[in-house]
């Protein structure tokens, strides 16, 4: 049975794959493996690449902070071919769900931000997420146009940073 227009996901449910503006394919999907294909991606991030101290930057550090994430959260990567280069999670807090979102530096600028997040909410909305909130640094212009154009308001400024929200 088809939902009604007004009844139709805001969001794709994962897996989708397309190509970024590269022209590599990509596959998003939702993810509740280990943590090693993860730790390996984190490896790329320099410090230029980190934000707000994450990723962390020692591989145990890594580790231990992707196995809460995996236990916590609802956990969605990209990938092209074998390789993971994106990963996003919501995490549970109360009522509201907070959402994290890295993509690898060497595939930044080029889609894969924005199939991830949409893919993220979309498996987010399939799991009865209602309420997602974020921060993001005032400076990293990208990332806020990436979560305007998922539907994301500015709800709080302060301190260098802006906490934005989504109603799914």
């Amino acid at each position: 049975m088809t939902l009604p227009p007004d009844q139709q996901p805001r969001f794709p449910r994962p897996p989708t794959t397309a190509d970024d503006n590269e022209g590599r394919t990509i596959t998003v999907e939702a993810y509740d493996g280990d943590a090693d294909p993860l730790v390996e991606m984190y490896g790329h991030f320099e410090e230029a690449s980190r934000s707000q101290g994450l990723p962390p930057r020692s591989d145990s550090r890594t580790r231990e902070w992707l196995e809460g994430l995996l236990e916590k959260g609802l956990n969605t990567i990209a990938r092209h071919g074998e390789d993971v280069v994106g990963h996003a999670v919501l995490v549970p807090s109360g009522e509201l769900y907070e959402l994290a979102i890295f993509v690898r530096p060497e595939y930044q600028a080029a889609g894969i931000g924005t199939q991830l997040i949409r893919g993220l909410l979309g498996q987010g909305q399939e799991n009865g997420v209602g309420h997602v909130w974020l921060t993001v640094s005032r400076s990293n212009r990208i990332a806020m146009n990436l979560y305007w154009s998922a539907g994301f308001e500015t709800t709080a400024s302060g301190r260098g940073e802006h906490e934005m929200e989504l109603v799914l």
